[in-house]
């Protein structure tokens, strides 16, 4: 996988690839010169006393040393551009992926862990790259080259790199294969970790009203520790590596320094020609080590990657047709027939078999008991889901036929929990309607009933926000969600449980703009208040995901006994019908 990714998203720099190999290469060579240059030195100039030599080869060691550093530093900087642009490319075509998962996928794969994936899962195959742009390609010219110098100076020491060069790969390999399950834990620890935190920060509220903070201290500390242990356990398998690099490194040269020395007593080796050899087995048995390095880096890149393309390779369960309508007419209908919805591996349908047709003009009301199936419903419209069964249409399309943009273009939907976005109260209206004017907005907050509190904000229309809304009360943040969805004017509007903030009050005060200013619309309202549906042209009871009444609320007083339930457990005891 971790190939697979790389071929994909390194394509584009293949140009910068080639200057990186280059740059290595010349300097690899410039490397594997110096040594040759200096048993020159030694033996030509300094054993010989001829200082011309030893000037002349100096000055050579000189140029071929400033060439390597010239060209090593042009091969990190081209190496880093090639790493932080495929950093650059995979976070952009993560986040692609996710926006167009459908609310199905987001719930399987998990926000903690896509967040993961989508931040530290593409820093560690990031750093990999970088890491192989500025090491890995060097080191088997180095030691390849190394081997071939380093018997030119002297064949009969090179059983000295027959045994040295294997034990060495050989150990790093045991380690490397012990420490990738180790990698691949420590990436779902810091999963455990994000989701842990993440569900601490937002419902910081809730932790403190029931005085949870010890247990959810605990809870922290129980995943903290898990992340910790893997990464202690994967450590130590690391720390083997460079005691076994410096190891088989020192006790080599011992051997070539004690079998050396006896060649030159012998007159079978020359002084310079030993330190030159001496140099050379540094030298691969440091492109070992550097690939070492990378031996490191490679399991959890490669479980990184693994985790990168699980991402990359989930299609959206809401899939986009082959030839999508793009035009639907301005004043549109919504139509549901037999439809039905089962959440994957659920042994039942949530919603089964429900009928609706909710006209332009007209409001349609849906409600029900807590888990009858009433949000699923109404999100099987703009295709966040799509229903296992039957058909959705709006404006006689069915949405599946629909290109995915043009029908959120025509819906304004307001969600259970509104949610606001960092920026300004102006950033947050336009959110969907970008080229709205002051006015357009003013009149949506009016509508909204959330003009007041916004006037009374220092900076009006450009106070800040922050995200999620968290620095406005629930209901002033439920109000602001309503304004955004106003503001578009769309076709068709839902509002599922979008008044539940509110006091009665401004509540009836919302309704009662909403009514002047929707005329054309095709208006969708869950909720749980009767008093909130009573005016609607239609209502929808649900039970445990069924039909059990449609018609107005007059109507379903007197033939459906679930609704007539839920009115008097809510409106008799107060002296209401």
């Amino acid at each position: 996988m971790l190939l697979h990714l790389l071929r994909t998203q390194l394509r584009p720099a293949r140009g910068l690839l080639v200057a990186v190999l280059v740059l290595q290469t010349a300097q690899a060579m410039a490397t594997l010169t110096l040594p040759s240059l200096a048993a020159e030195v030694i033996d030509r100039g300094v054993i010989a006393g001829d200082q011309g030599v030893i000037w002349s080869m100096g000055s050579v060691m000189l140029v071929v040393a400033f060439a390597g550093v010239v060209a090593n530093i042009a091969a990190v900087w081209f190496g880093a551009r090639v790493a932080m642009g495929l950093g650059r490319d995979t976070r952009s075509a993560l986040f692609g992926r996710i926006s167009g998962f459908s609310a199905r996928e987001i719930d399987e794969l998990g926000a903690p862990s896509l967040i993961t994936r989508t931040t530290n899962d593409v820093q560690q195959v990031q750093m990999f790259v970088f890491m192989s742009a500025t090491l890995l390609i060097a080191a088997p010219i180095t030691g390849i080259g190394g081997v071939i110098m380093a018997v030119r100076q002297d064949a009969g020491l090179s059983w000295v790199l027959a045994i040295a060069v294997p034990v060495l790969a050989g150990a790093v390999g045991v380690v490397v294969v012990l420490m990738v399950p180790q990698f691949r834990r420590m990436q779902e620890r810091i999963d455990a970790v994000n989701a842990v935190l993440r569900e601490q920060l937002t419902g910081i509220r809730v932790v403190r009203a029931f005085v949870r903070e010890p247990a959810e201290r605990a809870r922290f500390d129980r995943v903290n520790d898990d992340l910790t242990d893997t990464a202690l356990r994967a450590g130590h398998l690391q720390a083997f590596l460079f005691p076994i690099v410096m190891a088989v490194l020192q006790l080599s040269s011992v051997v070539v320094i004690w079998f050396g020395a006896g060649r030159i007593d012998a007159g079978e080796l020359q002084v310079g020609a030993l330190i030159a050899f001496l140099t050379y087995l540094v030298q691969i048995l440091i492109a070992v080590m550097m690939a070492t390095f990378m031996a490191v880096m490679a399991p959890r890149a490669s479980v990184a990657a693994e985790r990168i393309g699980e991402v990359l390779a989930t299609e959206s369960s809401v899939v986009r047709a082959a030839e999508p309508i793009t035009e639907l007419d301005e004043r549109l209908g919504v139509e549901l027939r037999q439809v039905s919805f089962r959440y994957p591996r659920a042994e039942e349908p949530v919603v089964c078999d429900v009928d609706l047709v909710a006209r332009p003009g007209t409001t349609t009301a849906i409600i029900g008991s807590t888990g009858s199936g009433k949000t699923t419903l109404v999100q099987l419209i703009p295709r966040l889901y799509d229903a296992t069964g039957g058909s959705v249409t709006v404006g006689g399309v069915d949405v599946a036929d629909l290109e995915p943009e043009v029908l959120w273009g025509h819906i304004g939907y307001v969600p259970q929990k509104p949610f606001l976005f960092t920026g300004t109260v102006r950033s947050n209206l336009a959110f969907g309607a970008p080229d709205a004017t002051e006015g357009d907005l003013w009149e949506a907050l009016e509508v909204a009933q959330a003009a007041d509190f916004v006037a009374a904000m220092p900076e009006g229309l450009d106070a800040p926000i922050r995200q999620g809304g968290t620095n406005v009360s629930g209901g002033q943040r439920q109000r602001l969600a309503i304004a955004r969805a106003i503001v578009r004017r769309p076709p068709v509007l839902i509002f599922d449980d979008s008044f539940s903030a509110l006091d009665v009050t401004t509540d009836a005060r919302l309704r009662a703009a909403l009514a002047n200013h929707i005329t054309d619309a095709a208006v969708v309202v869950v909720a749980q208040r009767v008093s909130s549906i009573m005016a609607a042209d239609q209502i929808l009871v649900l039970e445990e995901g069924r039909t059990v009444g449609l018609g107005t609320h007059g109507e379903l007083l007197e033939t459906c006994p679930t609704y007539a339930e839920i009115v008097d457990s809510q409106l008799r005891g107060a002296g209401a019908t």
